[in-house]
């Protein structure tokens, strides 16, 4: 009588799988090497996935699905703050003002909830960073890299359009920096042997961006040279000239 398959199986090849992928990178990592560290056969394998790139396609397709649902619900919440809050002025972020401070909790809830999922997918932003080459997942970090720089820069427009954000910045060039900062973050995490406090990380990430997007209130420019009224030298300073003058004035001498 055959026996029943493991209902476990699945979710314990890919815990293994991301454990050697990690270890010897996508092209090193034999399907013999994944099953063995879990006690399964090569034909267990076989029943759910086609191969070793099929497998850790799924993993990077369950990540992509993650990130993307923790940036709608991110871009969401933050569109019905200011619907039903108003829009935070230039002002209150100076002032720190009690609405002000509600948005930035928000911020950082998302902030923390975008480096956990960071931290559980260390491993498979190491593989894309230098485990790929030669596969072909070898350009698909920064296929990735592309999209959210793309998605960002459309989520800071439409702040700079409510007046959020300054309207100076490029866009594109600030989505850049953000998605850079968290790649090398991903990559820092890898060697982290214990989980980092990444609620600080968080408040280090925020203020730093929050400084940077800050709408500037515009302060009135200082008077030109030509808009000085011009001061006439007063009676005492013009004595003060002329015995100046007289001091240094030489007469010839007289021959004897």
């Amino acid at each position: 009588m055959p026996r029943p398959a493991d209902p476990h199986a699945r979710e314990t090849l890919l815990t293994a799988a991301r454990a050697e992928f990690a270890r010897k990178g996508l092209r090193g990592a034999r399907i013999e090497d994944i099953t063995a560290a879990c006690g399964l056969s090569k034909g267990a394998f076989y029943l759910h996935f086609d191969s070793k790139e099929a497998l850790f396609g799924e993993v990077l397709a369950a990540f992509e699905e993650r990130l993307g649902e923790v940036n709608t619900r991110r871009m969401r919440s933050t569109e019905a703050f200011f619907r039903e809050q108003g829009t935070v002025q230039p002002d209150e972020r100076l002032q720190r003002s009690e609405r002000y401070q509600r948005f930035c909790e928000l911020e950082r809830t998302f902030d923390v909830e975008a480096l956990e999922l960071m931290w559980s997918y260390r491993d498979v932003v190491a593989v894309l960073v230098s485990g790929s080459q030669g596969t072909p997942y070898e350009s698909l970090l920064w296929q990735m890299t592309d999209a959210q720089v793309e998605r960002l820069a459309s989520d800071f427009q439409r702040l700079q359009v409510a007046g959020a954000v300054d309207p100076k910045m490029d866009p594109r060039l600030l989505a850049s920096v953000i998605v850079g900062a968290y790649l090398l973050l991903s990559q820092r995490m890898v060697y982290h042997t214990e989980k980092p406090d990444l609620s600080a990380w968080a408040l280090t990430l925020h203020r730093v961006f929050e400084g940077g997007t800050m709408p500037r209130l515009e302060s009135p420019a200082p008077p030109s040279k030509a808009s000085r009224p011009k001061t006439s030298p007063s009676k005492t300073s013009r004595r003060g000239q002329q015995r100046a003058r007289a001091k240094t004035h030489h007469t010839p001498r007289k021959r004897q």
